[in-house]
């Protein structure tokens, strides 16, 4: 159960409030995850409250993923205020102390959940706006990408937001991790003795974590700019992925126990080396409105990591992200080791299809497969590569999935930090990235639509990317 919560939503007439943010909070009230919420919105478009609810249900009606009857609609929407932050801080204080008015309870059971869906430098003003309406206590705040750009810089934000918050106050968001395929990894490491004794450098050959693109900068050419790929995809999302397939089994299925242990990952990470990485920029890109005609920008990056501990030495982890790509995906893949010796004939096949493999997709069907050599029937022994696979929707309570964002959204408003970053993780993901950001290797073209330069096959041998794939997932047969 949650407290009464006012959900402070900053940017609430940006792209990610209409498309995500509304939607998922529509849900959350609906189906009682929260249904003591209100809403406030605030921008910098000046609107009354009224408008900002016509706005708000019209983005629900184009971009929700779910039927919702009108009725629901509406008693959300009588839910939702409004006011622009032209009417500074009094305004946000007059708007709160209204939602709070019409929740149940003592008001120091209240929550209120600060979202700031804004640029990032907007994120430290709202931050002092916040501060100067009163709303810091009974706050929790949550944070989007990026948390700084470089250690020094990660390190100055935290200080400036401990200035006003406490680090339990603070959520990072990582929606990458709010999706139920990439929480489904706890499960299916600590639940089955049949992996977690084989999750180890004894069995594991190499591991891939591969988020191809195909979008391009939709514009978003200012901020993309001054990140890039790495800061943008791969300090904030692949790693945060990275140490939830690594990490240790913590004591308890419990917050601080697996955060302890997803910064154990990132403490034991050895610096990502320029050697070790390939930088590309599709071609067409310095054409882009708002880009610069000389921009050294990655558009894409692939690198090989390590983790310098007793179950991981020596196993590469190859991440792989990227613009503009020839397709959209989200997978996790773990190589097994093949057997050192072979007493199948020359011509069985076996080795031709490469090690085997448990893919994880992290996109929203919530899929995964095993795949291991089995023998053809007939005479002879000749082996084909087989496959095991689980998808989400195959079950009876596929429509009980939370989607990223709402998930994240429901956890924040009971406190829970599992799936968030802490300050000590990101500013350790910023100190292991110095060597590549003092140091990063030319940009090399690659076409748009392609997978990316052809450096990157250099840098995974004697490996093979496992994108594409060469079998595609199955679908249900009714």
């Amino acid at each position: 159960m949650t407290a009464p919560t006012t959900v402070v939503l900053f940017g609430a007439t940006g792209d990610l409030a209409k498309r995500k943010l509304l939607p998922g909070l529509l849900h959350l009230f609906q189906s009682n995850l929260l249904d003591d919420l209100r809403v406030v919105g605030t921008s910098l478009d000046d609107m009354t409250p009224d408008e900002f609810r016509d706005m708000a249900g019209q983005a629900i009606k184009e971009f929700s993923t779910r039927d919702l009857p009108e009725d629901e609609v509406k008693a959300f929407l009588q839910a939702v205020d409004y006011t622009p932050l032209s009417a500074g801080p009094e305004g946000l204080r007059d708007a709160v102390a209204r939602s709070e008015a019409q929740l149940p309870g003592a008001q120091a059971d209240m929550r209120r959940l600060h979202y700031l869906s804004v640029p990032p430098k907007a994120a430290l003003p709202a931050v002092r706006t916040i501060q100067e309406a009163g709303l810091v206590d009974r706050s929790r705040i949550i944070m989007e990408k990026p948390f700084g750009t470089d250690y020094d810089s990660s390190v100055k934000l935290n200080r400036q937001l401990h200035e006003v918050f406490d680090e339990d106050q603070i959520f990072r968001i990582d929606h990458f991790l709010g999706k139920e395929a990439a929480q489904n990894i706890l499960a299916f490491r600590f639940a089955n003795g049949l992996f977690e004794p084989i999750w180890h450098r004894n069995y594991i050959d190499h591991i891939q974590i591969d988020v191809p693109e195909t979008l391009g900068l939709s514009q978003r050419a200012d901020f993309y700019e001054s990140t890039g790929a790495y800061r943008d995809m791969v300090v904030t999302h692949l790693f945060q992925i990275l140490a939830f397939t690594a990490m240790e089994p913590p004591t308890a299925l419990e917050p601080r126990a697996i955060s302890r242990e997803k910064n154990k990952v990132f403490e034991s990470m050895q610096p990502i080396q320029p050697q070790d990485v390939v930088r590309g920029q599709y071609i067409g890109y310095r054409e882009e409105p708002g880009v610069q005609r000389d921009s050294e920008t990655e558009t894409f990056i692939a690198l090989k990591c390590y983790i310098d501990n007793w179950r991981w030495a020596g196993v590469p982890f190859y991440l792989r992200t990227g613009k503009r790509l020839a397709e959209g995906a989200r997978i996790i893949s773990i190589a097994f080791r093949e057997p050192p010796l072979s007493m199948f004939p020359r011509d069985s096949g076996v080795g031709e299809n490469g090690p085997d493999h448990l893919t994880f997709d992290l996109a929203d069907k919530a899929r995964m497969s095993l795949s291991f050599y089995g023998k053809r029937p007939g005479p002879g022994f000749k082996l084909d590569k087989l496959s095991m696979q689980f998808a989400m929707q195959e079950t009876d309570w596929a429509g009980s999935v939370l989607e990223a964002y709402e998930r994240l959204i429901y956890d924040a408003a009971r406190g829970d930090r599992t799936l968030f970053t802490s300050a000590d993780g990101i500013e350790r993901l910023w100190e292991i990235s110095e060597p590549l950001l003092k140091n990063p290797p030319n940009p090399r073209p690659y076409d748009p639509g392609s997978w990316g330069p052809n450096q990157i096959h250099q840098l995974v041998a004697p490996f093979a990317w496992r994108l594409p794939f060469e079998r595609k997932w199955r679908e249900k047969r009714f």
